[in-house]
């Protein structure tokens, strides 16, 4: 599957839950982000989950720009589906590693560079009786 990855802007963050199941403590936290949809504004609820995802989260507040990379699952039970996008990533979006653009030619002014001579009539090969191609 490609890589799902939303910019937009922290616009909630939700209170910190915490519990206890057969695999031990576990840590959550939701956040609302805020992106652009074409024309509209639209809003997507974003879980945390695990001390490090929750910390990584704690480094960001309302109203940062931040770029999410996210999966999506979805669960069943009695009969209802609850879907979760559940976060693996988030940076700032004016931090996000770009290719740096290639080094400007150099140029230099003056004399021009050596160049080989154009080829003269001496140069061509010898005629003979088996290249006779009108063109």
């Amino acid at each position: 599957m490609a890589a799902l990855e939303l910019e937009g802007k922290i616009s909630r963050k939700e209170a910190k839950q915490s519990g206890q199941s057969a695999r031990g403590a576990w840590v959550k936290q939701d956040f609302i982000l805020e992106y652009q949809d074409g024309n509209y504004p639209a809003e997507v609820c974003f879980t945390s989950f695990g001390n490090d995802k929750v910390a990584e989260l704690d480094k960001y507040q309302v109203g940062d720009e931040v770029k999410v990379s996210f999966n999506l699952r979805a669960r069943e039970f009695n009969g209802r589906w609850y879907n979760d996008v559940r976060v693996w990533r988030i940076s700032p979006v004016n931090q996000v590693q770009t290719a740096a653009p290639a080094p400007a030619p150099q140029v230099t002014y003056g004399a021009m560079p050596e160049q080989a001579p154009a080829p003269s009539i001496d140069d061509m090969p010898a005629e003979d009786g088996f290249n006779d191609l009108p063109f």
